[in-house]
């Protein structure tokens, strides 16, 4: 069953009627074939309509959208053979991030990525997509791995955060998130970086330390949630709405501010109404700037992610 977001009642009532209209039709009541026609176009209108001017907060809620495709569906449809590798090689596997070598449009790569999973049962053991120490030492075995031998390396971030439990710091959460940015620093391959979803403080920014960052159109990319910016702020999760507005998170914002390199435009109504489609959209995006990549295979990776970094936030000296 199709899930509506809140600002997408109307878009939703018509879809209802729409829904029982043809029913009708197929049960053979009435030929209404043509008003069916005319609903499905002012739907189809009022969606496009309303997906051209979301808030902030509006795209918050569609990135977090349980429908919109996560990581194990783009290995599927986008990787071959893929391995997954499991494990720190420290204290233990955890499978909010996952990753390993696979084939991807005859490239073999390294991908890594956190997934929120499926359904309740999927989303508890996937831990929402929240990571613990050990899934960020993961990804810094497999970035090393990636460098040893010459792989280049796509990462898909969609997670609100990094988990912020006691245990987590106990095992040193800050630490490894470090790690994992000074290791996306330092190898040499070129790296891509896609955020999908949510893309939530130092969690996200742990695996999108890349040469290119591309955005899905309706994600979202900030040093904190809008939840917890308020909470800190104004005491109250109810001013979350005016910390969106305020935060400059989303990817139209973020390429203006040259933080990412390139939005990929998702199907009208966002990533949940066509998962395929969204996935087979980022499958181009990222043959197209490997494909880049190839042209300058003397470049230095390293170098020029180094620079790309350090230049965000810089300003002009009076």
């Amino acid at each position: 069953m199709e899930s509506f977001l809140e600002f997408e009642k109307p878009v939703a009532e018509l879809e209802g009627k729409i829904k029982e209209l043809r029913h009708m039709v197929d049960d053979g009541e009435m030929d209404i074939a043509e008003e069916v026609t005319k609903l499905q176009a002012r739907a189809d209108k009022l969606l496009e309509e309303t997906y051209s001017s979301l808030s902030p907060w509006q795209k918050t809620m569609v990135a977090r959208h349980l429908d919109r495709p996560h990581f194990s569906h783009y290995v599927a449809e986008l990787i071959e053979d893929f391995s997954p590798l499991a494990g720190d090689r420290s204290f233990g596997d955890d499978r909010a991030v996952v990753g390993g070598p696979g084939r991807f449009r005859g490239r073999s790569v390294m991908v890594i990525g956190h997934e929120k999973g499926n359904g309740t049962e999927g989303r508890v053991a996937h831990n929402f997509g929240m990571a613990h120490p050990e899934g960020y030492r993961k990804a810094v075995r497999l970035m090393k791995m990636a460098d040893h031998f010459s792989l280049p390396i796509i990462t898909l971030v969609d997670t609100q955060g990094a988990y912020p439990g006691v245990q987590a710091e106990q095992r040193g959460q800050a630490e490894a998130i470090a790690r994992a940015i000074e290791t996306g620093l330092d190898v040499s391959v070129p790296v891509i970086s896609v955020i999908v979803g949510e893309g939530g403080s130092g969690g996200a920014v742990a695996l999108a330390i890349a040469n290119k960052i591309l955005m899905l159109e309706h994600s979202v990319y900030s040093v904190i949630s809008p939840e917890g910016c308020a909470a800190i702020l104004w005491r109250s999760s109810e001013k979350a709405e005016t910390a969106a507005d305020a935060l400059k998170l989303t990817a139209q914002d973020l390429l203006q501010l040259e933080v990412i390199d390139q939005i990929i435009i998702e199907p009208t109504g966002g990533a949940q109404r066509r998962p395929k489609e969204t996935v087979q959209r980022v499958g181009d995006a990222v043959a197209v700037v490997l494909e880049g990549f190839d042209e300058t295979p003397d470049a230095d990776f390293r170098a020029l992610r180094r620079e790309k970094f350090l230049a965000m936030g810089k300003v002009g000296l009076a």
